[in-house]
């Protein structure tokens, strides 16, 4: 039951968040007139003993004794300072003792992830500016679609990181405020100084309510969809990588030191970082379902399920971390083939600008779009591409049409065509560009 029921084992990675918990409280106790100035003075300075061991790799865990981090710092400051380490728990619980922890290490986490996003996007949008004049197919259905260019493809996924960074951001205005103080669940008895704890803390301010301070985990429900959401992004953006590099398609090669070779294949460079990252986000999306279940049945207020809050939690942290950094490196590493990518578009991808030729003649677009499947149908009967109709062909058709039909064949003229925001074409490519760089000026 001591080995089931401990959490050393994970939760030691709050070891200085705990501490640094310990001496704004110490601090408040004094304050209050709970203990003597000395006293605290002397609990500060035993728990940056405690710390310094901690951060030198040389406190020693004594198992059967240290239950949690928070019973094993407060064993070690009563070793190291004596009986007034007893005074240090006065008035306060594990249970707003750990809330609190979790919200000072989260906070930590929250700040990190929002920066690796960040050196994300700085990747992109330089690569974006940089291949700015490549033009490759769009796709819907797997189907080749339409010609884009290929920094709008880039862009597609850094918009939705940014998404993914501010959701970070506006997750953390809402977490932190500061639960030291609300005791078990009922309040302070002592009348201690709330707002003092959380301003030496770094909050915005404490909690509103005591019950719901020692049981609130919105924030690592949240924190775990925030993480599934932007791994489910870099999922998507690993799989149309996976799909690129390979053979058939032949638009972009990975770097040697993000793929590996066959163990029986000697031909074979398999895209392994870009597969990792997308088995690693169903594990992490699998997280945040089993924790959501964890809570969805717990009565008020803190319960020994919300202990196993943290596992999903660090397992997640860790794994975005990584796989932030690896897709950054991914794509800064990465080789792409501008004379492939412009070899795979064709002219039927260029049906679209046949019907909008025909708009800007006067015709109403569902005509258009049927007037332009019927030159498709030419092509195919004739077994031609559409671009080696004839005029007179196309004339046959409709009469709408002109000799200067024959312009429409050019894939940079018809992605510089969609030049409204958001578009495809170079000036709204660059003004997207600007509008990211913008973005991480304001955020860094």
């Amino acid at each position: 039951m001591v080995q089931f029921n401990e959490s050393i084992h994970f939760d030691r990675r709050f070891w200085r968040v705990d501490i640094d918990g310990s001496k704004a409280y110490a601090k408040g106790l004094a304050k209050a007139g709970i203990i003597t100035q000395d006293e605290a003075n002397s609990l500060v300075e035993g728990l940056e003993k405690v710390a310094q061991e901690w951060a030198s790799n040389t406190f020693v865990i004594q198992e059967g004794k240290d239950e949690d981090i928070h019973t094993a710092n407060e064993r070690r400051l009563g070793e190291l300072i004596g009986s007034v380490a007893g005074k240090l728990h006065t008035g306060r619980s594990r249970n707003d003792q750990v809330a609190t922890d979790l919200r000072l290490w989260m906070r930590e986490q929250v700040d990190d992830m929002v920066k690796l996003l960040q050196e994300f996007v700085g990747v992109a949008v330089e690569r974006a500016e940089k291949e700015i004049d490549v033009v490759m197919p769009g796709y819907t259905h797997m189907q080749r679609a339409q010609p884009i260019r290929w920094s709008h493809w880039i862009l597609s996924h850094t918009w939705a990181l940014t998404r993914d960074a501010q959701r970070f951001v506006d997750l953390r205005k809402r977490f932190n405020k500061c639960p030291l103080g609300s005791g078990a669940l009922a309040g302070h008895p002592f009348g201690i100084d709330r707002k003092f704890l959380a301003e030496s803390l770094g909050f915005d301010g404490p909690t509103e309510n005591s019950l719901d301070a020692v049981s609130d985990r919105d924030h690592v429900a949240e924190f775990l969809f925030a993480a599934s959401l932007t791994l489910t992004h870099l999922s998507r953006w690993a799989e149309d990588l996976i799909i690129y590099s390979s053979a058939e398609f032949g638009f972009v090669t990975l770097s040697d030191a993000y793929s590996t070779g066959s163990s029986l294949m000697p031909q074979k460079k398999n895209p392994d970082s870009l597969e990792l990252i997308r088995g690693k986000a169903g594990r992490v999306l699998g997280t945040l379902t089993g924790f959501l279940v964890t809570l969805k049945g717990l009565p008020s207020t803190y319960n020994k399920d919300l202990q196993e809050d943290k596992p999903p939690l660090f397992e997640t942290v860790d794994t975005l971390r990584a796989i932030v950094q690896i897709a950054g490196r991914v794509l800064h590493t990465l080789t792409i083939y501008p004379s492939k990518m412009e070899g795979a578009l064709s002219a039927d991808m260029l049906a679209t600008d046949l019907a909008d030729y025909l708009v800007r003649k006067g015709m109403p677009f569902r005509q258009a779009h049927h007037v332009s499947g019927a030159c498709v149908k030419r092509a195919e009967e004739t077994k031609k591409s559409i671009s080696q109709l004839t005029v007179e062909e196309f004339v046959a058709i409709n009469p709408l049409f002109a000799p200067d039909v024959m312009t429409l064949w050019n894939f940079t003229q018809s992605v510089d065509h969609r030049s409204a925001i958001g578009g495809t074409s170079r000036s709204a490519v660059l003004q997207q560009i600007e509008q990211v760089k913008a973005w991480l000026h304001e955020k860094r």
